[in-house]
């Protein structure tokens, strides 16, 4: 389940949960009741169903459908993953701290968890710890994208932009999410004084985001935002 949340001042933070394919729009008792010899095919069926009821903004929906998952599978860290990410989207930030924790202690291997946690501990302005979770992140799975994103926003928050610009720069050679780097490194470089470097970062920025889909116009709009707020100045 990838679901992008945590709207912040002049970004959008990337968040990351189990894989999760898409269904047809069925009724969800008549696909379980297909399923009710596998145990296994309807917890993914109950996966999907969570999955747009959160896409949907119908938040208590998928928690009630992710808690009936995990009532399944106490074990699972997965599932605390998912239900922390629904938790954290909805603004019910207690709750989503815990299903981390309790993820982790389950498996502390679990990459895209200390990238939520980051998330988490970003959201609330604690920076040090954000920085240290997504390094766990990065220890653990050098190549997640997400985490180096989110780490290299986190260093600009933080005033570092040097730092900032080698995580985007590394993250480009992963050769994905091309879109949402450029616009990123971009806002750093304007932030540094480096309009020029900005400009060509967010007209690369426009070129990489296609223009239809909600995380995509948001961020497009994002961009044009901040290359007005930088040209503005000029055309006064």
């Amino acid at each position: 389940m990838n679901v992008r949340a945590f709207n912040s001042k002049h970004h959008t933070r990337l968040q990351q949960g189990s894989p999760v394919p898409s269904t047809e729009n069925e009724d969800l008792q008549r696909l379980l009741a297909k399923s009710a010899n596998s145990p296994k095919e309807s917890e993914l069926i109950l996966r999907q169903q969570a999955k747009a009821k959160a896409q949907s903004g119908d938040y208590t929906g998928a928690i009630a459908i992710l808690t009936t998952l995990i009532d399944r599978n106490p074990t699972s860290a997965a599932e605390y993953n998912n239900r922390g990410l629904i938790y954290f989207q909805s603004g019910q930030m207690d709750q989503a701290i815990a299903d981390y924790n309790t993820a982790l202690q389950l498996n502390p291997q679990l990459e895209s968890v200390y990238n939520n946690r980051a998330n988490y501990y970003a959201a609330i302005g604690q920076l040090k710890e954000a920085i240290a979770d997504y390094e766990m992140a990065l220890d653990l799975n050098p190549g997640h994208i997400r985490a180096w994103i989110n780490q290299g926003i986190t260093f600009r928050e933080m005033g570092q932009y040097e730092r900032a610009i080698e995580n985007f720069d590394f993250a480009l050679r992963l050769g994905q999410l091309r879109g949402n780097i450029y616009a990123e490194r971009g806002r750093t470089y304007h932030l540094r004084g480096d309009w020029n470097c900005a400009i060509a970062d967010y007209q690369r920025a426009l070129t990489q985001l296609a223009p239809q889909g909600d995380a995509s116009r948001s961020l497009r709009l994002q961009v044009e935002n901040w290359m007005n707020q930088m040209l503005k100045p000029l055309s006064a």
